[in-house]
C-alpha cells in the first residue's frame, strides 16, 4: 500500500511540473534573438491615454520678423487690446513685432489641476523667424472646442536661428516652429479610469497572436487561477489581454498593475523588411527568411562628353568662322555579377551577398524587391 501511494504521489508531482512547465517551454521555443522585455514596454493599460490640445495666440517681442501686414494678425492685436480697454483702429497696428501662432500640448493621463506641461508655437501666418519671441496667454481647448484645459505664455526656445543682411542670410534648424518648456498650465483635467476593481485590459502596441498569448501564460504562471477557477489573463484577440485582480489585490489596484508590468516575456516579431527609398535605409528582422533565388545585378554607365570645334567656311566661301559643340553620349553596362542565395538564408547572409557584389543601399531596395515579387521572400516588405 506504501509503495503504490508513494507512486501516486510521484505522478501527481510530475504531473504538475508538466502542466506549470508548458509555459516556460513555449518561450523556450521562441527565438532567443528576441531578448525579454517587460510588459509594461510592450503594452498599455486600457483607459490610460493623453489628449490632444490646441490653441490660437500671439507672440510679441520679435526683432522685426513678425507677420508684417496681415490681416488676420492685425485684427488679433486690435481684438486682444481691446480686452485691455484700449480701442484702436486696425489701421493704426503695426504687427511687424507679433506674429500669430498655433500652440499645441498634450494632456497627459492621471494630469492634475496645477501640474505644468510643455507646449509647441508655430507660425501661422507671415513670420521669418520666433527667435526672442513671448506667447501671450493662449487657452488651450479640447476637441470640442468648449472648454478650458490649460492656459498657455511664456518665453519661446526655438532651438536655432535665422539671421542675414544684405541678401545673404543663415538658417539653422526651423526658426518659426518652437516650444515653452513647462509653458503651460493644466486648469482642468480628464478623469482616467483604468480599473472596475475586477479586471484590468492591457493593449498590446504591436497586435500579435503569440505575443498576447504568452503575455497571458506569464501572468498565468504568477498569480494562477481566479475564484471561478478560471486562469488570470485572457487573451481576447491579438492585441487584448483581460487580466482578473485577484481578491487580495482588491484594494491595491496600483500594486497589482505595478507587478504585471514589471513581468518579462518574449514578444514574438513578425517578419518584415522596412525601405526607405529616399535615404537608403533598410531595416530588417532576424527572422527574415529567404528560399533559393539567384540575383544577377549589373551596372548601367550613362556618360555624356562635349567638346567645342571650330567651324571653317571653304575657301571663297562667304560663311563665317564659327565654334561648335560636338556631343558624344556613351553607355556602358558592367559584366552582371551573379550571387545564389541557398534555400532558408538569414538576413545576415543576404547582407554578406549582396555586399559581396557590390550593390548600394538603393540596389539593395531593388534587389529586395524583385525577390519579393519573385516569391522567395518570405516577409513583409514596406516601402515608407
Amino acid at each position: 500500500m506504501r509503495i503504490n501511494r508513494f507512486f501516486i504521489i510521484l505522478t501527481i508531482i510530475l504531473g504538475l511540473n508538466l502542466i506549470f512547465s508548458l509555459p516556460l517551454l513555449a518561450q523556450e521555443e521562441a527565438s532567443f534573438q528576441d531578448p525579454l522585455v517587460r510588459i509594461k514596454d510592450i503594452t498599455r493599460v486600457q483607459g490610460v491615454r493623453s489628449n490632444k490640445l490646441t490653441g490660437y495666440g500671439l507672440v510679441v517681442g520679435l526683432n522685426g520678423t513678425g507677420d508684417g501686414d496681415s490681416a488676420a494678425t492685425v485684427r488679433s492685436v486690435a481684438n486682444m487690446l481691446q480686452n485691455f480697454g484700449i480701442n484702436i483702429n486696425p489701421g493704426q497696428v503695426e504687427s511687424e513685432n507679433v506674429a500669430a501662432v498655433i500652440v499645441t500640448a498634450e494632456l497627459p493621463p492621471f494630469g492634475r489641476v496645477g501640474d505644468k506641461i510643455d507646449v509647441n508655437v508655430a507660425s501661422m501666418g507671415e513670420a521669418d523667424s520666433l527667435q526672442g519671441g513671448t506667447l501671450l496667454m493662449t487657452p488651450l481647448l479640447g476637441p470640442n472646442q468648449d472648454q478650458v484645459y490649460a492656459l498657455a505664455q511664456g518665453p519661446i526656445s526655438i532651438g536655432g536661428f535665422n539671421t542675414g543682411q544684405g541678401g545673404s542670410s543663415v538658417r539653422k534648424n526651423h526658426a518659426t516652429v518652437g516650444m515653452v518648456p513647462n509653458g503651460a498650465t493644466i486648469e482642468k483635467g480628464v478623469e482616467t479610469k483604468f480599473s472596475d476593481q475586477h479586471k484590468v485590459t492591457l493593449l498590446l502596441d504591436d497586435p500579435d497572436f503569440a505575443t498576447a498569448q504568452r503575455i497571458s501564460n506569464v501572468i498565468n504562471q504568477k498569480y494562477g487561477y481566479n475564484s471561478k477557477g478560471e486562469n488570470v489573463a485572457q487573451a481576447v484577440d491579438p492585441g487584448r489581454i483581460k487580466v482578473s485582480v485577484p481578491k487580495y489585490f482588491k484594494d491595491r489596484l496600483v500594486s497589482f498593475v505595478a507587478q504585471v508590468n514589471r513581468l518579462s516575456v518574449r514578444p514574438d516579431r513578425e517578419a518584415k523588411v522596412i525601405v526607405n527609398e529616399r535615404t537608403g535605409t533598410i531595416v530588417m528582422g532576424h527572422n527574415v527568411r529567404i528560399s533559393t533565388v539567384s540575383v544577377a545585378h549589373g551596372n548601367l554607365t550613362v556618360t555624356i562628353s562635349s567638346e567645342e570645334e571650330v567651324s571653317q567656311p571653304p575657301p571663297l566661301s562667304e560663311g563665317e568662322t564659327k565654334k561648335t559643340k560636338d556631343t558624344e553620349v556613351k553607355a556602358k553596362e558592367e559584366k552582371g555579377r551573379l550571387i545564389k542565395l541557398p534555400k532558408g538564408s538569414s538576413i545576415s547572409d543576404v547582407v554578406k551577398a549582396l555586399n559581396g557584389v557590390g550593390a548600394t543601399p538603393r540596389d539593395t531596395i531593388a534587389i529586395l524587391q524583385a525577390i519579393k515579387a519573385q516569391g522567395a521572400l518570405h516577409a513583409k516588405l514596406k516601402t515608407m
